[in-house]
């Protein structure tokens, strides 16, 4: 339940207990749901509504104070080790035991030498459940994420995550189902009466999101993202120099056209997407058609499809841009 993590943007995973339940489009092809079906004889016995959450072990649960006590890693690397934690699950979690989760605080609290990183799809919770177990304020020890997907997520959430004061926040927007403009105002009724016109405060360059992560979905019935959906959150982040981090293509990557013209078994559209006009050239996500080379997906395997966006890897992190 604990590793060395192979998570591009942490160093360990850290799993309290194990199961949730879908709350949105990208929870569609759930990894972890599919692992716990695994080890379940088939079925899903810690998914959904009323199921059982199952707490780990007293010995997992002393992995993350191993690690607290590691005094060389800060000295040849410069910073404090991250650890995602629950991947398998989600911390604000309705069906979670709120002891389970003072527990987790708990250790959180023993643990200064590590930022723990808290992703959650459920960031409406966390100001309500915190003060359950009688935090009035995040440690500051933990970065706060939201997952966002697409253009309606971001809306929603995006707010939320901004209303609680963590020392970092941030997006973890995979699997990236659509294209989302960072950048547009966000949802109030202030009115600047002079010139009756909606004042506008773009959410990342003036608002506090520190960092964002972007990437593809991965394994069976994987929906491809567009190129051009990444290349504007990438061309976002430059802008308002909020550190970006691409993840990965997944299943579905950049593809060029064969010798006879044919671009491949599939091709994706891009989304025409200018602040001004949103053109959408194709139906998201099953219907294809053929565009140009620079719009072309094709299912080549996670592996095949690499990390790489334009010809380079962007792993930026918060404190390594602004």
């Amino acid at each position: 339940m604990s590793e060395n993590s192979k998570i591009e943007w942490t160093d360990h995973t850290f799993n309290p207990w194990e199961g949730c339940q879908k709350v949105g489009p990208g929870c569609d092809h759930c990894y972890a749901e599919t692992r716990n079906a695994r080890f379940g004889g088939g079925v899903a016995v810690n998914w959904g509504p009323g199921a059982p959450r199952r707490r780990t072990s007293a010995a997992n649960w002393r992995k993350p104070l191993q690690w607290n006590r590691d005094g060389t890693f800060y000295a040849i690397h410069g910073r404090r080790q991250r650890v995602f934690c629950a991947s398998l699950a989600d911390v604000f979690d309705n069906e979670v035991d709120l002891l389970w989760r003072r527990d987790l605080f708990q250790l959180i609290a023993a643990t200064p030498n590590l930022d723990w990183l808290l992703l959650t799809k459920r960031i409406g919770n966390v100001p309500t459940m915190l003060r359950h177990i009688g935090i009035e304020q995040l440690p500051e020890n933990v970065w706060l994420g939201a997952t966002v997907v697409n253009q309606a997520e971001a809306d929603r959430d995006i707010p939320k995550l901004l209303a609680v004061p963590a020392r970092v926040r941030f997006l973890s927007m995979e699997p990236l189902l659509g294209p989302v403009d960072l950048e547009r105002p966000a949802p109030g009724p202030d009115i600047d009466q002079g010139a009756g016109e909606q004042i506008c405060q773009p959410w990342m360059i003036q608002s506090g999101i520190d960092w964002v992560i972007v990437g593809g979905e991965s394994g069976p019935g994987a929906r491809p993202m567009s190129i051009q959906w990444a290349r504007e959150l990438r061309d976002q982040c430059a802008a308002a120099s909020v550190p970006f981090l691409f993840k990965q293509w997944g299943e579905w990557g950049p593809a060029w056209p064969r010798p006879s013209g044919e671009p491949g078994r599939f091709a994706f559209g891009d989304y025409d997407f200018d602040r001004t006009r949103h053109h959408e050239v194709d139906s998201y996500p099953r219907q294809f058609a053929m565009f140009g080379a620079r719009s072309v997906l094709e299912r080549v395997g996670k592996k095949a499809a690499g990390r790489q966006l334009d010809g380079r890897t962007h792993d930026e992190f918060p404190g390594s841009v602004r």
